[in-house]
């Protein structure tokens, strides 16, 4: 099996790292977000 970037990843998100918070973010964390990013850049 030859493994991807892209199948790498899915597997550490749908079976190593199943607390991963998903689906929208809520206005706190966009807020939190922009902050650290005007703070510390990408």
């Amino acid at each position: 099996l030859k493994r991807t970037g892209k199948s790498c990843r899915l597997r550490w998100l749908n079976y190593l790292k199943p607390d991963v918070k998903r689906g929208n973010l809520t206005p706190e964390e966009q807020l939190l977000i922009l902050e650290l990013h005007s703070k510390w850049g990408n």
